[in-house]
């Protein structure tokens, strides 16, 4: 019978392949790294682990995440009535917000429309969009999907159904990214990038 692990390192490196990115050796790297390296802290990891699991949840609003029925963002009275902006994930959140450039609420779909993967409507949180914007009633819609073919499939069907809410719809602009050139850039972002072109000096 050829040499292996003990049991509790070959249980402990299965579950670290379920994570995404990590094969069949890093895993063991990083089991490995657990139970050798010094500073490692495998008893605090577990902790930590179980306590995110535990006390993290679903904000109740809008999806990111957060401790209680509410995340810190739609618990700020101040961003009540203004602009509602709708993304794909949770995930899609922290990123608009660190950027600094919006000051209003945010509102995750859960996914995007997939039809080859089963996800249509109902899969997503587009019948509690609805319902959130009849009672709160944002100033403006904002629409920030991928700029893929199931992001644009996804907008498209939004904009069906928020058309005739009366609530001003808007989408983000697609275009070069800062430090990016027009040699590096595909047919489709350059379509982008010229489509939503603005006045020189706004």
């Amino acid at each position: 019978m050829p040499l292996d692990y003990p049991p509790p390192f070959t249980q402990l490196t299965r579950e670290l392949r379920r994570l995404p990115g990590l094969g069949p050796r890093s895993a063991e790297r990083c089991a490995l790294w657990l139970l050798g390296h010094k500073d490692a802290r495998p008893a605090q990891l577990a902790e930590a682990i179980s306590r995110a699991a535990s006390e993290i949840q679903p904000c109740q609003k809008c999806g990111f995440f957060a401790t209680g029925p509410l995340c810190e963002i739609c618990s700020h009275t101040d961003r009540q009535g203004r602009e509602l902006c709708i993304v794909e994930q949770p995930t899609d959140i922290l990123p608009l917000e660190r950027s600094g450039a919006f000051g209003g609420l945010y509102h995750s779909l859960g996914g995007r429309l997939a039809p080859l993967d089963h996800i249509g409507p109902s899969q997503l949180r587009i019948a509690s969009l609805i319902e959130r914007i009849r009672e709160e009633h944002p100033t403006e819609l904002i629409l920030a999907l991928s700029a893929d073919v199931e992001g644009e499939a996804t907008t498209n069907y939004l904009v069906e159904i928020l058309h005739p809410l009366g609530i001003p719809l808007t989408r983000i602009a697609h275009g070069l990214p800062a430090g990016g050139g027009l040699e590096h850039a595909d047919q489709l972002t350059l379509q982008r990038a010229l489509t939503g072109r603005r006045p020189a000096g706004s």
